[in-house]
């Protein structure tokens, strides 16, 4: 049996898929068996992360289950403005409580880097939201073995200055980019030794407490046949699943993860 105080957090990325009709419908059939999933097990956080577009919708699915999370894919950090096309975190606020922010398709596509990821996390932090920041190696990185120093990089960079009262709140996901979808998942011992190294920065950074507290989930290419390995790992907190969160998977993978903390 897996022993220790923090939560386990499994936040499923919806990506651009589903507007607001078939989210709904989606949410209809899968709360309802998350929910009863996870009523005895107060320790494990399930959260739906649709497109911004569809969180009304299915936040009106989750009303009834208060043990779903619901978080937006991202943010801006700018309080309100002539911002076209952005949400504020006052709006994301409104609808849920976590935020997913500095996803490696946001750095990717749309050149976000860490310091713009620093100024969203701290931004949300300020309006109550918990955020889930996303940190990881490229394919050309991993292969030269920088690894750690990229991961150094990105934890003083994206996850800096952050209020001592608040920065229990906070979440990181550990996502190497080399696996995501692309179906090649890193190993439970390689993602650990790095989520290993994260804690320790972080510890630097905001002290004992924070780090022993702080949820550190694996991202890339998380299945119902991979997670409970991931899981066994001591370090590793939960996951940021991508494509399985879209099907009947997602609720495979909270069921694996209940059996897993079980043991």
């Amino acid at each position: 049996m897996k022993t220790t105080s923090r939560n386990a957090v499994i936040a499923g990325n919806w990506k651009m898929n589903y507007g607001p009709r078939q989210a709904s419908e989606f949410a209809g059939e899968i709360v309802p068996e998350l929910d009863q999933l996870v009523e005895h097990y107060p320790q494990i956080v399930p959260i739906m992360c649709p497109p911004s577009i569809s969180l009304p919708a299915v936040r009106e699915v989750t009303q009834a289950f208060p043990r779903i999370e619901l978080g937006a894919q991202n943010m801006y950090f700018e309080e309100k403005g002539a911002f076209t096309g952005e949400i504020s975190p006052a709006m994301v606020r409104e609808l849920c409580r976590y935020v997913i922010l500095g996803h490696s398709e946001r750095r990717t596509y749309f050149g976000e880097t860490d310091d713009i990821v620093n100024k969203k996390a701290q931004a949300a932090l300020r309006h109550g939201l918990c955020p889930v920041v996303c940190i990881g190696e490229r394919l050309e990185q991993y292969d030269a073995g920088q690894t750690e120093d990229v991961i150094r990089f990105q934890v003083q960079h994206s996850l800096a200055h952050f209020p001592a009262d608040a920065v229990r709140e906070v979440v990181v996901a550990y996502e190497p980019v080399w696996a995501i979808g692309t179906g090649k998942a890193a190993t439970a011992d390689g993602a650990g030794k790095v989520i290993a190294l994260i804690r320790r920065l972080f510890e630097d950074r905001y002290g004992n407490e924070a780090a022993t507290t702080l949820r550190i989930l694996y991202g890339g290419s998380v299945t119902s046949a991979n997670i409970s390995e991931f899981m066994t790992h001591p370090d590793i907190d939960g996951a940021l699943v991508g494509g399985a969160s879209i099907t009947h998977d997602f609720v495979e993978i909270v069921q694996k993860v209940i059996e897993t903390l079980q043991g």
